[in-house]
């Protein structure tokens, strides 16, 4: 990976992300500045920077239920076992249904949520303007619902109690701008998109945004992939991009390091290594995302996010509603790692894994420093076998 240069030559870039504070001006201010906010993404403070203050978790149990898009998904995976965490920590049950990546099955699903009476829903990378009906349904049961990934939009939207997750549009800034100074403003990026997800495609349109605001970088195209895409499909298409772009291809930006995944074959990786490709992740920070940026094999950067500290921030987010308080529309900073700092902030463990102590910040917050962690599935729901943990397509 080419190591992100702070002193490069000033160069008549006219990158200036909507938005932001990256306005046209004179070149050299303007590098200064990009540098600057990649740095900032490259650190992340050991010190808690989310709510202090909150209501009580009170001694009554509470029955979440949590819809899954797919938990063959990472990420969706590992914000379902903090969910579970702090629960377990609150006392709470938390019965979760997936529905294996299958669309269709998220009104469905949704339907047996609320069958089961639950205190809190908890939609976890569902769209929530995709079930209006459900929706209206829980908020006519005062049943609230929190998404993680359910908008595009962090905090209260679409019907949301809350929406917990990062700010998407500095997440596909970050990857985009890393690119183009990664190319000395020369980047000839494909973005790899999920045409199913809207959270998906407000960040791939964030990208895309950001890609062409660089006059000297050319957008060479947007790949809707399924996510469910098959990793055999991935050479025959990045030999048709190849051929199609040559040497103006220099990064592909995949919206989450599920794409890159798809990179990870050997056939695959043979094209990306041979055209000199960089790759990169607007999102995520999967294991093997980690693991491919530290032997420096396909993925050079990924901007991932704090799955553990967003599940327990989804518990939060319940108990004030619960309480009758406002959402605290906490968002974690954007992060970026690269083989330099890929060591710092849980990339011993493949994860991003924040060092601040949210744990013990949230505890404090519940007043529960000593309850010992507790949780299991309601079985006595499910025993005539009328409510299952899958929603199995059919």
């Amino acid at each position: 990976m080419k190591l992100i240069n702070f002193n490069f030559v000033a160069m008549a870039l006219a990158f200036a992300l909507a938005g932001s504070a990256f306005a046209q001006e004179d070149p050299t201010a303007y590098l200064n500045r990009a540098n600057a906010k990649l740095a900032k993404a490259m650190a992340f403070k050991n010190s808690w920077d989310g709510p202090s203050t909150g209501p009580k978790i009170g001694a009554q149990k509470k029955l979440i239920v949590l819809i899954a898009s797919d938990f063959k998904n990472n990420a969706v995976l590992r914000v379902s076992n903090a969910v579970k965490e702090a629960a377990a920590v609150a006392g709470w049950e938390v019965f979760t249904i997936d529905c294996w990546g299958v669309n269709s099955k998220h009104a469905e699903a949704f339907s047996r949520a609320l069958a089961l009476k639950p205190n809190g829903i908890v939609l976890a990378g569902i769209s929530a303007n995709e079930q209006p009906n459900e929706m209206n349904a829980a908020n006519k049961a005062n049943v609230p619902v929190v998404g993680w990934h359910a908008s595009t939009r962090g905090g209260p939207s679409d019907g949301l109690f809350t929406n917990v997750t990062a700010d998407l549009k500095d997440e596909a800034q970050i990857a985009a701008l890393l690119g183009v100074v990664n190319s000395n403003g020369k980047a000839g990026v494909v973005v790899f998109t999920d045409p199913a997800s809207l959270y998906s495609q407000a960040k791939s349109n964030e990208i895309v945004a950001a890609i062409k605001q660089c006059r000297t970088c050319s957008l060479l195209s947007v790949e809707a992939l399924p996510a469910a895409t098959s990793a055999d499909k991935m050479p025959a298409l990045l030999t048709s991009l190849a051929q199609r772009f040559g040497k103006k291809w220099t990064h592909v930006i995949g919206v989450n390091d599920q794409y890159l995944d798809l990179l990870a074959t050997p056939a695959a990786a043979s094209i990306i290594s041979s055209n000199k490709i960089e790759a990169l992740s607007a999102g995520d920070g999967t294991e093997t995302a980690y693991q491919r940026i530290r032997s420096k094999t396909v993925q050079v950067a990924t901007v991932p996010e704090p799955f553990g500290l967003q599940g327990w921030q989804i518990v939060d987010e319940l108990n004030r509603s619960f309480s009758g308080d406002k959402a605290s529309a906490y968002t974690t900073p954007t992060y970026l790692v690269t083989e330099q700092n890929i060591a710092f902030h849980g990339g011993q463990q493949n994860t991003f894994e924040p060092n601040n102590g949210y744990r013990t910040e949230y505890k404090k917050i519940w007043g529960n420093d000593s309850r010992p962690d507790r949780h299991s599935y309601p079985q006595s729901l499910v025993a005539a076998g009328r409510f299952g943990p899958w929603c199995l397509p059919r």
